[in-house]
């Protein structure tokens, strides 16, 4: 019974606070590009004691392969309660379905498909006939995260030495050089600080891919170069054409004998094949430009009218194939033995090159701690991933070696529906969570747990004759700055605050806190803001003058894995 309770409370720990951010709805009109949002119970199985969160000695294998969360270091419960998330999205109109993927170490923990690849004949959701049920190997057109395959291109590229990163792209495309951009570099267009404007509506102009390709080498900055972090899509045009310059193939075909094809994915293409069109998941119905239902071809416009290859979407992928591609970023460039670039490029790749615009750092391609996204498993700039505007996110962790894939078609049959970005946090944070904490000795500790808005009591009455010291062991990984853990006292009528913590604490450390003799009572409480959690707060051993702290209050729950 007591394992039940566990459960249940965990699971409404997950969703609590979720109805709001499930029922807010995008804007009308919008160009597909993925815009960051802004601020205004453990089972009875242990998991491998070794694994645990951040542990230095995870083993990673060549291969991706299937596996317990056992066995990954992992505890189920967690991972069994994303089912839970995502059929309650589904059933809100969130998204028709979704496939979610967690490995660990190469071991896959969790692969299953929800509700239907294609659901919709039109606009106005209207069923089909006979929808398609979303399957473990459906493809998905992958949006935006084709920039990760642009981005591997390009250091492959680099490593041939074929261009510096702080070359001029002018050098390569001298077009490029029109309107103030002759000193733009390589490495503001991977990292977002060229000064281009977010997006242009590519597919209204010019009449061949060629043309619109030279459109954007002559559309003018919006700040100087080097100044500003702007998200755009022409960006990563932009790459894509030099990858072609510098190659002599068009991009699609680069990609498949440079990166698909060595890494077995054979279900991953730019403008799949007809055949294959019951196997994709439909996207949305476009009456403008005229499309109709877009399904087995690139949602994105911009890319469509690039002919379906382009830098910033264009890739088509399932689940299993993406995560090999994000596994060469935990294994030094390799999978299955095939060398795709060097340990030090992956670390080059990975590196945070926007130390000077604050929360929006940025690899080369990847994004780094987005918490928008990650949640949980945002560990600053340590985690990378990176969205697409159909529905789909990737967030791999190298310090727990894993890597977290939610593919959904949230634009089916409209992009004017629920933003996906709360059942991206909520799937991250459940990954996160089956990831245990190692809790030190032999005692539970006490965790605050997660939500959003959160104000997580653990309270305990005090009968002090004299002045006591307040000693516990505590670890923490919360949002630093918006969510806190603090110590209070109540005295003289009113709550006052004795010790604040946020952000990341160094493992465990031990704090010891003076309490007066006219202090009534004694609090633990945890305080979320609105969106994105970290890995929690747990405190161990709490105790006064050396015996243990009693809690006549409490709201957390006890944890020994």
């Amino acid at each position: 019974m007591k394992s039940k309770t566990i459960i249940i409370s965990t699971v409404c720990t997950v969703f609590f606070g979720t109805a709001t951010a499930f029922a807010s709805s995008d804007a009308a009109i919008v160009p597909t590009i993925e815009k960051q949002e802004k601020k205004s119970s453990t089972a009875s199985e242990k998991p491998h004691p070794v694994f645990t969160w951040n542990s230095t000695g995870i083993p990673v294998s060549g291969v991706l392969h299937p596996s317990s969360a056992k066995g990954a270091g992992m505890m189920t419960a967690p991972l069994q309660q994303i089912d839970q998330i995502i059929n309650q999205a589904i059933s809100e109109k969130v998204m028709p379905g979704a496939v979610a993927f967690v490995a660990r170490g190469g071991k896959i923990v969790k692969h299953t498909a929800y509700g239907n690849s294609a659901q919709y004949t039109d606009g106005k959701f209207t069923e089909m006939e006979k929808p398609i049920s979303m399957q473990e190997d459906t493809i998905f057109d992958l949006a935006s995260i084709s920039k990760i395959f642009t981005a591997t291109a390009v250091m492959v590229l680099y490593e041939k030495g074929l261009f510096a990163l702080d070359d001029p792209v002018a050098k390569y495309i001298p077009e490029f050089a029109a309107n103030g951009k002759e000193n733009v570099t390589i490495r503001q267009l991977l990292t977002h600080t060229s000064g281009f404007v977010s997006w242009i509506p590519l597919y209204s102009q010019g009449n061949s891919r060629d043309e619109r390709l030279q459109l954007v080498f002559r559309q003018p900055l919006k700040n100087p170069p080097g100044t500003a972090y702007e998200y755009s899509d022409l960006n990563m045009i932009t790459l894509g054409a030099l990858v072609e310059r510098l190659s002599g193939q068009r991009q699609d075909v680069f990609v498949k004998e440079q990166i698909t094809g060595p890494l077995g994915m054979k279900d991953t293409m730019y403008n799949p094949p007809a055949k294959l069109k019951n196997r994709i998941a439909a996207t949305e119905f476009q009456a403008t430009p005229n499309r109709g239902l877009v399904w087995g071809e690139v949602h994105d416009e911009n890319a469509w009218s690039l002919d379906g290859v382009a830098g910033h979407a264009g890739v088509f992928s399932t689940a299993e194939d993406l995560a090999k591609l994000a596994h060469i970023f935990l294994n030094d460039g390799k999978y299955g033995g095939k060398r795709i670039l060097k340990p030090e490029t992956i670390k080059l790749l990975l590196e945070n090159q926007n130390e000077k615009f604050p929360d929006n750092d940025h690899g080369l391609g990847w994004e780094l701690g987005q918490g928008w996204y990650m949640d949980a498993l945002s560990e600053g700039t340590y985690s990378f991933g990176h969205t697409g505007y159909t529905g789909t996110s990737i967030v791999v962790s190298p310090n727990n070696k894993t890597i977290a894939i939610l593919l959904t078609n949230r634009v089916h049959p409209s992009r004017n529906t629920v933003s996906t970005n709360q059942t991206r946090r909520l799937f991250a944070r459940q990954v996160a969570d089956a990831i245990p904490v190692s809790i030190p000795g032999k005692d539970s500790a006490w965790f605050a747990g997660y939500g959003d808005q959160l104000n997580r009591v653990m309270e305990a009455d005090l009968h002090l004759k004299k002045d006591a010291k307040l000693t516990f062991s505590t670890w923490y990984m919360t949002e630093f700055g918006w969510d806190f853990g603090n110590v209070e006292i109540f005295v003289n009528g009113a709550w006052k605050k004795v010790t604040e913590l946020t952000g990341t604490s160094n493992g465990w450390e031990n704090k010891e806190v003076s309490i007066p003799k006219d202090a009534e009572k004694l609090r633990f409480m945890y305080k979320t803001d609105t969106a994105t959690n970290g890995r929690g707060w747990y405190v161990l051993n709490p105790k006064l003058d050396s015996s243990a702290l009693k809690f006549n209050s409490n709201e957390w729950e006890l944890r020994n894995y």
